[in-house]
């Protein structure tokens, strides 16, 4: 078994069924000690590829997913291997299209769409979810898994 993410490592939330993932921005160097064993890059040009397992979901700085189902069916891959695996969800700077990917996460979660994005606002970045549109965009995942394609 992969040895998982340290409590105490930047970045990193736990969230309440225990499950911990990193967001970083890829801008930032990458933080010391523990690497990823699998990664959803969140950005608008495909960036290289890391020594880890990753993943692509082309996302422009301050927009939305080119592909919202795409994004969504990638970010419930995330959530799934979490339990198991250093899962990191990075984008540019680290705060926007990151917070956004975590509190669709936290609506897997059982979140309400206001609850995750509050959340993700304490636990993570107190700017995450920067614009109107990317909390819709959370609130489309929850549309989504109550229609039985995403929450659990």
């Amino acid at each position: 078994m992969t040895e998982l993410w340290n409590a105490d490592g930047p970045g990193l939330v736990e969230l309440p069924s225990g499950r911990r993932l990193r967001g970083r921005g890829l801008r930032h160097e990458l933080p010391a000690g523990q690497t990823p064993t699998f990664a959803v890059h969140l950005t608008d040009h495909e960036p290289p590829s890391p020594p880890w397992e990753s993943v692509w979901v082309r996302w422009r700085d301050f927009w939305l997913p080119a592909d919202p189902v795409d994004a969504m069916h990638r970010l419930r891959d995330a959530y799934e291997r979490a339990p198991g695996e250093r899962v990191e969800l990075c984008c540019g700077g680290g705060i926007g299209r990151t917070g956004t990917a975590l509190s669709a996460i936290c609506v897997f979660e059982g979140m309400d769409p206001g609850e995750a994005v509050r959340w993700v606002r304490r636990n993570y970045h107190a700017r995450a979810v920067e614009v109107p549109w990317q909390r819709r965009f959370v609130r489309r995942v929850h549309a989504a898994g109550a229609e039985g394609t995403g929450r659990g």
